[in-house]
């Protein structure tokens, strides 16, 4: 008679660093930031906290590491490109990625210590300016002023309170019985702008964008 045997249990994937940041990436995108802390970090991963630090030196390690791998999802000028297409898909990656991790919109400009992929990120964009004839004062305005519009735009879309077309309409129609035809101008833009079918705040970005993009050309043409 064969003896039964119990099925061996299912190996644990070992700990690495890499393992650990996806992990705390993955926490502070479910639950912010405020929730990344060594011991639910260590409870995500189903290990005592003490094991991370085999692996990271401590919390602020993961949040520099962490905040590499947003910037490692951000498009890089490839330098087959017009100058202007490259800085409006590196825009536009670059907003994307902030709304896919709402934390780290305040954390990107904030650290100290940049890992390999945010200096290749600003050496590869500073790069394709300076090729496009840019001198290096304009580049540095551009960087800035292109950045302070992706980060601060990001900002305020992460903070609107209304994320969809019934939210919108709701608070819409509630607003336009406050206004009893005592601020036509603001009445008139959520009714025939905001409330109309198919808008999404989000194209607002993207006319900004070009708005600022044909202004730094100028700059660069009379520079």
């Amino acid at each position: 008679m064969t003896a039964h045997t119990e099925p061996s249990a299912k190996p644990r994937t070992p700990l690495s660093r890499e393992r650990v940041l996806r992990a705390a990436l993955a926490l502070a995108d479910k639950s912010g930031i405020e929730s990344l802390t060594m011991r639910n970090l260590g409870h995500e991963l189903g290990v005592e906290a003490m094991s991370l630090y085999n692996h990271v030196a401590n919390k602020d390690d993961i949040l520099d590491a962490i905040v590499d791998l947003v910037f490692s999802e951000i498009v890089l000028p490839s330098g087959r490109e017009d100058w202007k297409a490259a800085m409006r898909k590196r825009a536009v990656s670059a907003h994307e990625a902030l709304l896919r991790h709402p934390w780290s919109t305040s954390l990107m400009q904030s650290r100290t210590k940049p890992g390999p992929a945010t200096l290749r990120h600003h050496d590869s964009v500073l790069g394709s300016l300076r090729t496009a004839g840019f001198t290096l004062v304009n580049a540095a305005h551009a960087v800035s002023v292109i950045d302070g519009y992706v980060y601060g735009f990001a900002l305020q879309q992460i903070n609107i309170p209304l994320q969809t077309p019934e939210q919108v309409a709701e608070v819409g129609e509630s607003i336009l019985r406050q206004l009893a035809g005592e601020y036509p101008h603001l009445a008139e833009m959520i009714t025939d702008h905001a409330m109309k079918p198919g808008y999404d705040y989000s194209e607002e970005f993207e006319f900004g964008l070009d708005l600022i993009l044909d202004g730094l050309e100028r700059a660069r043409d009379t520079a």
